[in-house]
């Protein structure tokens, strides 16, 4: 079975804890996959190459990789240079994920003329193309990537106010390759949603890996009760 079979209408589970988090640990991130395996998810996405080793210690399920980086101009930071893709791809990760938009990369290319390079270099490993737009998908189909997702809608500043799950059945609707549900899938609802839609699969992150956001919704939503004297 080929990884694409492994995660057809799965569950796919994001553990990322960025540096400025309470969780930021390569063996926190590692049980976090644990545990998202033992909940049922059938693939993990990760960040770094450190974190990816470690969480590949606690479970055998595809990986889809990125590494997140600044640079100084450029607001593409998901797996935005040659060197990023580098090291995924030494790492053996199943699927390597980047930045698709029409955003200026760091060295000044565009995507189509970053991704020619890497389908050239590395013309049997699966590439997915995170974008924010229904156009960007199409380039990025026509670029040649194997899978397109909606993570960056509304974080790209031409995307703000779109829905990903929009986003996500448009790529359903006018592409060939799969589509992966990604970005502000946030309840058990929307993830269905997007799996009646058509997509591939569902990548949920925040709502299940991140404590501090889980807990600011449920603490906001009790202040807001109490506010507005709904529960005495």
């Amino acid at each position: 079975m080929n990884v694409l079979d492994k995660i057809s209408n799965k569950l796919i589970v994001s553990c990322q804890a960025l540096e400025d988090e309470p969780l930021h640990s390569s063996f926190i991130m590692g049980k976090m996959a644990l545990a998202a395996y033992e909940g049922g998810a059938a693939g993990i996405r990760a960040n770094t190459v450190r974190d990816i080793q470690a969480i590949k210690k606690e479970v055998d399920l595809p990986i889809i990789g990125i590494v997140k980086k600044d640079f100084p101009g450029s607001n593409v930071y998901i797996t935005p240079t040659l060197q990023e893709v580098d090291a995924l791809y030494h790492e053996g990760v199943d699927i390597i994920a980047l930045d698709a938009t029409k955003q200026e990369r760091p060295n000044g290319q565009s995507f189509q003329e970053f991704f020619s390079e890497l389908k050239e270099r590395y013309p049997n490993q699966l590439f997915m193309a995170d974008v924010s737009t229904l156009e960007e998908g199409k380039i990025a189909e026509q670029a040649g990537v194997d899978i397109v997702a909606p993570t960056l809608a509304g974080y790209t500043p031409y995307s703000k106010g779109t829905v990903p799950l929009q986003i996500a059945e448009e790529l359903v609707r006018n592409l060939t390759i799969p589509v992966i549900a990604e970005g502000n899938f946030d309840t058990p609802e929307k993830a269905k949603s997007a799996l009646q839609s058509g997509v591939h699969a569902v990548v949920v992150g925040s709502a299940i890996t991140r404590p501090q956001i889980i807990t600011r919704k449920f603490a906001a939503a009790l202040e807001e009760t109490n506010l507005y004297g709904k529960v005495r």
